[in-house]
């Protein structure tokens, strides 16, 4: 009995470094609510309890090449809700990553290799509890760095973050105006912890928001005019009757949206790559992350 306890051990060891070997390309996921998923998350208004319905549409499905990094730091199989471990507080559903590393293995024209998605979204967050020594930062970085740590020895690089927050800076008009700025040193310090100036990062322009100043927070996610940043827009998408949340064919459309502007970052990611390998290219990229960061202090 003990014998056949330690073979279990070890196919299951072996099939969980299989996986790992397959991770080619890390992409990471922060934000908030609609970065974690709310997709399909109906709140009982008799019971005040929200439930997820369940519904899982194709381009949500599980497939052997998409991956995601549970709270424990251990690599899965991708399955909605993503954040179900990461974002413990709320209720979860459907969010745009799923669909995302979908799209992005559906386009023929893409060597990607299989996909590892970091969840660090965390609903109803404010871009001041992502700032550099946060621990919603400093969690997010460490993340990171362990999922690329796991597969480090396969080739495997960050390729990308996808960012959607604002919702929750709509309430003030302080921190509506200051947002722009904010962010662009939040994209900044990310791309210096994680030694990768040059990151693509995709951003989300919110479509809805818990105050006032939606417009505002929209103008300035716009106006971002950094290298290898694109910005998405989620205006004109479908919400839930919250006023507030993506539905599930929303998030989906968000995440080919999302793959979509990623394609056109890809000739950038090879940089990483280079990086890796220790090409020069990564002082060049470096000196150019640290003059930006002297500049926009």
């Amino acid at each position: 009995m003990m014998m056949l306890f330690l073979l279990f051990l070890s196919l299951a060891s072996h099939a969980s470094s299989s996986k790992e070997q397959h991770i080619k390309s890390i992409f990471i996921l922060a934000g908030q609510s609609n970065m974690a998923g709310r997709g399909g998350v109906v709140n009982d208004t008799l019971t005040g309890i929200t439930t997820w319905d369940g519904v899982v549409p194709p381009e949500c499905l599980p497939n052997k090449s998409i991956f995601r990094l549970s709270a424990n730091l251990t690599w899965v199989e991708a399955r909605e809700p993503l954040h179900a471990d990461i974002d413990v507080e709320k209720t979860n559903g459907i969010g745009p990553g799923l669909p995302f590393a979908s799209a992005i293995l559906a386009n023929r024209a893409s060597s990607i290799g299989a996909i590892g998605l970091v969840p660090c979204a965390i609903g109803g967050t404010n871009l001041s509890q992502w700032e550099r020594g946060s621990f919603l930062y400093r969690q997010m970085i460490g993340r990171a760095k362990a999922a690329l740590l796991k597969v480090n020895d396969n080739g495997a690089s960050i390729r990308g973050l996808l960012w959607y927050q604002g919702e929750s800076d709509t309430t003030s008009i302080e921190d509506a105006r200051s947002y722009k700025a904010r962010l662009e040193t939040f994209f900044g310090d990310l791309r210096l912890d994680l030694q990768f100036p040059m990151l693509p990062i995709i951003q989300v322009a919110i479509a809805s928001g818990s105050g006032p100043y939606i417009e505002t927070i929209r103008e300035a996610q716009m106006g971002i005019d950094l290298l290898n940043v694109r910005t998405v827009d989620a205006k004109g998408l479908t919400l839930e009757p919250d006023r507030l949340h993506l539905t599930t064919p929303s998030q989906v459309r968000l995440g080919e949206m999302l793959a979509n502007a990623y394609f056109q970052l890809i000739p950038s990611t090879i940089s990483n790559n280079a990086r890796r390998n220790g090409h020069p290219c990564l002082i060049i990229h470096f000196v150019i992350g640290l003059l930006w960061k002297i500049l926009t202090t």
